[in-house]
């Protein structure tokens, strides 16, 4: 996850006063995408899961 602006390869969506950008391509494979910031014994931060079929993709895991 990363700041950016969007382009004309993006589709963007608002909730909860975010916006969120993701090229429009990785989206056709990743959906549905979920958002979500937890807290726990082990500590805080965003948890981003997807429909994405690639094990070896990785979103926010230290273990890449």
């Amino acid at each position: 996850m990363a700041l950016d602006e969007p382009n004309e390869n993006d589709e963007t969506f608002e909730t909860g006063g975010f916006t969120f950008v993701i090229e429009k391509e990785l989206l056709g494979q990743a959906q549905p995408i979920k958002v979500d910031y937890i807290t726990s014994a082990m500590g805080s931060g965003f948890v981003i899961s997807s429909g994405l079929k690639d094990n070896n993709a990785c979103g926010s895991c230290t273990s890449c």
